[in-house]
Order: C-alpha cells, then structure tokens, then sequence
C-alpha cells in the first residue's frame, strides 16, 4: 500500500511538472513568433527606403548601381554588423549589388515576400520586395537579418528549451522522489514497528511519533490491540480459574481412586471372597473389577494433569512472566532435582535417567523453569521404550574458545519425531497420529511458551545416530 501511495503521489505531482514544463515551451514559441513578427513589421518599414536608396544605374556592365542609404538603413547594416545583409538585383534576379550569397526570388506582385536562408551557420530572415528605385528604375531589393527569434528559437530548441525543461523534470522528479519517501518515512516505520512485533505483544503504539494523518489509523490500531488483549485475557483467567477450580475436586477423587485401587489389589491377593467384601459396592449392588478401576485410576491421572496442564499454560504466558520480577536460576541444581523427582517413575519402565550437567546460571523465573524441565523429562520417559535411556544436560556453550550462552537439554533414544512434524508438536493439544501412551498434546507446548517468555529458543532435532529425540532450550547471552 505504502508503495501504491507513493508512486501515486509522484505520478500527480510529476505529471503538473510535465505540463507545466509543455506550457512553458509553447509559451516561449508565441512569444518568439510575437517579437519575429515586430522583427517582420521592421523589415517591411525598410524595404520601401532600400528601394529609395538605389540613386542611379550602374555606369558600366561591371560596376555597382549609386547607393545612397538612408540613415535608418545605415543604422540597421552598421549596427547589425555580420548578422545583416543587403542586395540590389534586376528583374532576372541577378544581384547587381550587395551580399551576393543573398537569393533574390523575383516577387511577382509589388507586396513584399519573406523566406528564410541559411549562411555561414545563421539562418536569416530575408524580406524581398520589387518596385521603382528613386532613380534606376524597377528593381529588386532584400533585406537579410540574422538576428530572428523565431528562427533562433526553432534552430536552438533542443539546446535551449526542450533539454533544459527535461533535465527540469528530472530533477524535479528526484526531488520530488526525496520528499515523498521521507514524507512516508513515519509511516514505513509504524508498518515496520507493527510487522516486527511478536504475535503476543499487543501493547498500544506510541501516537506521538506518528503523523497528525496516521494518528486515527494507530488509534484503531490501539483499540484493536485492547480488544484482543482482552479477550485473550479473559480467555486466560477462564481457564484458570477453570483448571484451579478442578484441581481439588480431582485431588481428592484421585485420592479416593488411589485408595480404592489399593484396597481392589488388596482383596484380590487375599481371594475371591475376601475381594468382594473388600470392594466398593456399586449403586446397583455389582463389583467393579480391578481392571476397571485401574482405567478409571489412570483416567483420573491424565485429567489431574491436564488441570495442572491448563493452569500451567495460563501461567507461563509471555506478558505474564514479564510483569514478574527475574531471579537467577541455578540450571544445574535444577537438573538435579529433575533427576530425583523422576528416578521413580524411570527405574519402573528400567530407563537409565542420566545427567551430564555443568555450572550454569540464567536469569528468569525458577519454577516455570523447573515446569519446563519437567515437561520435557516427562515426555522423554513416557515415550522411550523399557530398557532405554533418557538424559538431561546443562552447561555452557563453546564460541570460537570462549563460553557462550547457557543451554537445557533433554536427549532420548525413543521413537523420535519425524522432521515434518518437529515444528507442529509445538502447537497446543496436537499430538503425533499413532503416538502411544496416554497425553493431551500440552507439555512441549507449555514448554515453548516458558521458553518464549525468557526470550529463549526451543529447538527440535534428532538424537545421536538419528534415533530418539533431542530437545534444546537455547538461552540469550
């Protein structure tokens, strides 16, 4: 749009210059034929004293008529001096005197006839005229001028108007460019700012750097952002308090399905009978099998962990973590901790949860951090096979011989993600078709919105030996 606007606007103002610039020519062409025709009405007031200026024949076949030139004739040879000229011929058109390079076209009327010469690189201006001579009798006289505007005008119009008008328009053009590029300036940096944003920050745009024209547009803008700013806060705290509202009725049903699992596996080893005594009973006075209750123990643990799942993505969004004030984060320490909550849950599948970690210290928030980890770890170990390993690495990077930014690895020797799929595993509730185990789609998506509120990069790859999977969270230095 911006670029459709300004070569509009030089279209219209390049477009006026271009006429003007027609009009200024056409304009210099009327006012040469104005002074030519004065030129011309001058011409015509001497010829009739050229013909009084003849006094007498020539004396012999050799020699010139007696001239006797009237003062304006005088005045208009001397003062004119190689732009002038004069001839003096018979009714044959023979030059009996004068400039002989003059052509004398014998008028056949006495009305005087104009026609132009080219001499010595001047076009001249010639007006001839016949009549009677104050002493020699009919004759024919012309008058030469070099110095006619109009043949001037036509003989320099590529030099003197058509070049200097084009060189007008482009300069004009270029000027005009300038102005108009840094005219758009405010408004090529307002699309810029707005292009550059991250999708989550609608925060209003400062109106006074803009433009009094562009300021109704930046103010729509801003309202724009509210709005959705609200909206996208209001679906935050739904969810929210969504998930918060659920953790404790779902705690205590876990707790209560916990409880019931132990007692069914209880009654089971003491025998049948004592199974049934031992079992709830149902509202219509059947036995649930151990079996379904361990599907409905794990039903109620996948839904506990989405309520914990939901209320975790409301929190790690990115305007929320940066209203929170940034603590150091030791990654090492936190690496540990991962590796003690999960060693339980790794030695039941036998998975080799290992840690590679070195001194490392960020600056962020420790327990979005410690969510993040425990995402990835999490997944790691529900998707890696029995008998796989899992491990968790932290440290520095090297650049060029000097340490770089901080990093958090989590490295398996599962199924892997294809490369197609490692961007869209990011997304909220989108889980790999024909993936196994139980899950909602909600961990690595968690996981890349903490990384983005501590401006840091998540990055998928395959492991070493292009087996598993390698999840890197890059820090900014």
């Amino acid at each position: 749009m911006t670029t459709t606007l300004r070569n509009r606007l030089l279209l219209l103002l390049v477009l006026p210059v271009c006429m003007l610039g027609a009009v200024g020519s056409w304009w210099g062409y009327r006012s040469a034929e104005t002074a030519a025709g004065q030129h011309d009405q001058r011409l015509l007031r001497l010829l009739p004293q050229m013909l009084d200026s003849v006094m007498a024949p020539a004396m012999a076949a050799n020699m010139e008529p007696l001239m006797a030139f009237s003062p304006a004739i005088d005045e208009f040879l001397r003062n004119r001096s190689g732009i002038t000229g004069y001839a003096v011929a018979d009714l044959d058109g023979h030059v009996l005197a004068g400039d002989p390079w003059i052509s004398v076209v014998v008028p056949t009327t006495p009305a005087a006839e104009f026609h132009s010469q080219e001499f010595g690189g001047i076009t001249y201006r010639v007006a001839v005229q016949r009549g009677m001579t104050a002493g020699a009798g009919e004759m024919v006289v012309a008058l030469a001028d070099g110095s006619d505007v109009r043949q001037q005008w036509r003989h320099q119009l590529l030099t003197h108007v058509l070049m200097p008008n084009m060189l007008l328009v482009i300069v004009a053009a270029w000027l005009i460019y300038w102005s108009v590029r840094k005219a758009f300036q405010p408004l090529v940096a307002l699309a810029q700012t707005v292009e550059s944003r991250s999708p989550r920050d609608l925060s209003a745009i400062d109106e006074s750097t803009s433009p009094a024209e562009v300021r109704p547009l930046v103010q729509s803008l801003n309202r724009l952002f509210g709005l959705v700013q609200d909206q996208a806060e209001t679906q935050r705290r739904f969810v929210a308090d969504a998930a918060h509202q659920l953790r404790t009725p779902l705690a205590a049903l876990q707790a209560q399905v916990e409880a019931w699992a132990l007692m069914a596996a209880q009654a089971e080893r003491q025998g049948a009978a004592a199974a049934r005594k031992a079992a709830a009973p149902q509202p219509d006075g059947l036995f649930l099998p151990s079996e379904q209750i361990e599907k409905l123990r794990n039903a109620t643990r996948r839904t506990s962990q989405l309520a914990h799942q939901l209320l975790a993505l409301s929190r790690a969004d990115a305007r929320q973590m940066q209203s929170q004030t940034p603590e150091r984060v030791d990654l090492k320490a936190l690496c540990e901790n991962m590796l003690e909550a999960f060693w339980e849950s790794a030695s039941a599948k036998q998975i080799d949860l290992g840690l590679e970690v070195a001194p490392a210290h960020v600056s962020g928030q420790a327990w979005l951090l410690r969510e993040l980890l425990s995402n990835l770890v999490d997944n790691a170990i529900k998707y890696t096979p029995a008998g796989g390993q899992v491990t968790v690495r932290c440290g520095r990077q090297r650049i060029g011989g000097r340490q770089g930014p901080a990093f958090l690895e989590v490295e398996d020797d599962g199924p892997g993600v294809p490369e197609a799929e490692q961007a869209r595993i990011l997304e909220r509730f989108y889980r790999l078709p024909g993936s196994a185990g139980a899950g909602s789609g909600l961990g690595l998506a968690i996981a890349n919105e903490i990384a983005q509120g501590h401006q840091a990069t998540l990055r998928l790859s395959s492991a070493v030996g292009q087996k598993g999977l390698l999840v890197a969270l890059c820090f900014p230095e």
